[in-house]
């Protein structure tokens, strides 16, 4: 991670093909040129649990035809009076046939088991999570 100015951060990932990702803190204190590390964390967190859902119903044998992840977190103040990540919800939407749905219970239950991130973040930050299946797809 190499500073550019400002706040504006150049992440490189050291994995062949994969981009740089700009990180920059809001206004007033950056330009918001890029996510900040909160919001960068609320996706890491989403992605991860998304794609351990995938990954468990796909094994099932459960055709996901879409799906959309949803993250959103709040902040808290510490008793230092610093700004800490209080929590994070995470809402995941699968698009799956009505018939599977049933099928899906016992991935819902173990699926966050096996997120590596989600798990080692709870260790300090409620993690919410909830899952709601759609049989049709939706205008986004």
């Amino acid at each position: 991670m190499d500073l550019q100015d400002s706040y504006r951060f150049l992440v490189e990932f050291d994995q062949p093909g994969v981009a740089p990702l700009l990180l920059d803190e809001p206004e007033p204190l950056g330009e918001g040129a890029g996510p900040n590390a909160s919001r960068v964390l609320a996706a890491a967190i989403a992605n991860c649990l998304s794609a351990s859902a995938l990954y468990c119903l796909r094994r099932a044998h459960i055709e996901v035809q879409e799906m959309r992840t949803t993250v959103s977190g709040t902040f808290v103040r510490n008793e230092a009076g610093r700004l800490r990540i209080g929590s994070v919800s995470v809402d995941i939407e699968p698009v799956v046939a009505e018939e599977d749905q049933s099928r899906m219970r016992r991935c819902m239950e173990l699926f966050e088991d096996f997120c590596v991130v989600t798990q080692s973040v709870r260790q300090g930050i409620d993690v919410d999570v909830s899952v709601h299946p759609r049989s049709e797809l939706q205008p986004s």
